[in-house]
């Protein structure tokens, strides 16, 4: 009796095609790590533009605009949309440091690197530190910040693993910003677990089952959604029981939530993403920034505290360039830090209290449902960061002449867009916490006010502060 295969989808051929063609994959992450390296390490040995550079006749200006004007804000858009392709076919850290554990020493890792913390400290840590020494305008910062975690990533890959992306499990600093992104990607590679018991007599394909290797260390069998997985292909096909799949974008947020979301998920999409990110973005267009410290450059001065004002600080702490009249004194230095720390700390707080709120019209308070809540932001977050990081994308277009009357309107849409997505989102979550109506509603005006509260960053940076 002979049996009939099923026809794959579409999705699962393409899944088929990445696990047959992986060397293929392998050759596009080596150019992608050769035009990465092209771009942090040429300008940086480069002198700065002056006054008359354009982007189509400045190697600098030309690499400033790929990657925060084109690479990042595009790299987190593609994360909703296709997974985290981004992770496992194109990213260079992700690259380099799998290369290198091939050669390394494989140490078992370490409980200290194992700690849930660090997505969102590696995160808060970078966002701060890139605007201390302005990252998105200078290129030795940029090899600073971007080629310093590429190091790192390669000696995380020498010493711990074999084979494994042991840097991008637990320490890379967009980690946990592409985890949550990626709760609400459309497919993913979805394990039948009745196929995977049958392979421990059936074999795959009907033989033996070949071993695979994951290098983003997630455990096939048990793994759920698209959090974790780098979306490699490697595993499609594995013991007849992994298939690329389409799925609604709700799906994981709704019925995987409340397994899923930990305390460090919603410190960073409130205290990170929704907070740390926004005093980053804010602060160069703030009139508070500017009004303040120019009164505590008063007051220092008044009372003869003259060090502050110095601009003697190196480069790689606070940002250095004579030549383009860029210097930050102690105080500008210390003025970032103070405002983004603030900020964030203030928009968290404010959101924090909101969704606990919401969390509590629904019943007795219960942590889980709080965090589960949380993840409804994720829409919101998201874009606030893409919209942040396309500020620059903006301003480099602007001063090449590029006319953008339609760049207000686009903003506006994908916020109206975003706040839909995480009202919806949250709506759909408070159905599996109260089967009455007037609890749900009422869990919704607190969850619309924190939309809100975060809307209000936008409308600060975007219409309230300067002009769009």
């Amino acid at each position: 009796m002979s049996t009939v295969m099923p026809t794959m989808s579409r999705f699962q051929q393409a899944g088929q095609w990445m696990q047959r063609h992986g060397s293929t994959i392998r050759m596009i992450q080596w150019v992608v790590v050769a035009v990465y390296a092209f771009l942090i390490i040429v300008p940086a040995v480069m002198p700065l533009p002056d006054g008359s550079a354009h982007l189509w006749n400045n190697l600098t200006l030309a690499a400033q605009f790929v990657f925060w004007g084109i690479w990042w804000p595009f790299a987190l858009l593609s994360i909703v949309i296709l997974g985290r392709v981004w992770c496992g076919v194109l990213c260079p850290e992700g690259a380099l440091t799998e290369f290198a554990s091939k050669f390394g020493r494989g140490w078992a890792i370490p409980r200290w690197m194992r700690w849930g913390g660090w997505p969102f400290v590696a995160f808060g840590l970078t966002t701060i530190y890139g605007q201390m020494v302005s990252v998105y305008q200078y290129p030795k910062a940029v090899l600073l910040v971007l080629g310093g975690s590429t190091v790192g990533a390669m000696i995380i890959g020498v010493l711990y693993g074999r084979e494994k992306r042991v840097w991008c499990k637990y320490l890379c600093p967009v980690n946990g910003v592409f985890t949550l992104l990626a709760r609400l990607a459309p497919f993913h590679f979805k394990v039948s677990e009745d196929a995977w018991r049958r392979s421990y007599k059936q074999g795959e394909h009907g033989h033996r089952v070949i071993p695979i290797n994951c290098a983003p260390l997630v455990p096939l069998r048990n793994m759920k959604g698209a959090a974790d997985c780098h979306m490699c292909g490697r595993c499609s096909g594995h013991r007849d029981a992994i298939a690329l799949t389409w799925r609604s974008p709700l799906e994981e947020v709704v019925k995987l939530g409340d397994k899923a979301a930990n305390p460090w998920d919603t410190a960073l999409i409130l205290y990170g993403l929704l907070g740390i990110a926004i005093g980053a973005f804010h602060w160069t267009v703030s009139t508070w920034f500017v009004d303040l410290k120019q009164y505590l450059a008063g007051w220092l001065i008044d009372h003869n505290i003259l060090w502050p004002l110095d601009t003697n600080a190196p480069w790689f702490l606070f940002t250095h360039y004579p030549e383009q009249n860029d210097v930050f004194s102690w105080l500008d230095g210390s003025m970032v830090v103070g405002y983004i720390f603030v900020t964030g700390f203030v928009y968290g707080t404010a959101l924090l209290a909101m969704i606990a709120l919401s969390t509590r019209m629904l019943g007795k308070f219960n942590r889980t449902r709080l965090h589960h809540l949380t993840l409804s932001l994720i829409p919101i977050a998201g874009i606030g960061v893409f919209l942040g990081l396309s500020a620059t994308t903006v301003s480099l277009l602007r001063a090449a002449h590029v006319s953008l009357w339609w760049v207000p309107g686009l903003r506006l849409g994908l916020l109206a867009l975003a706040n839909l997505a995480s009202a919806w989102l949250a709506w759909r979550v408070t159905k599996r916490y109260a089967s009455t109506l007037g609890p749900r509603l009422l869990s919704m005006v607190w969850f619309i006010a924190a939309l809100a509260v975060a809307d209000s960053a936008w409308y600060l940076m975007f219409w309230g502060f300067t002009p769009s």
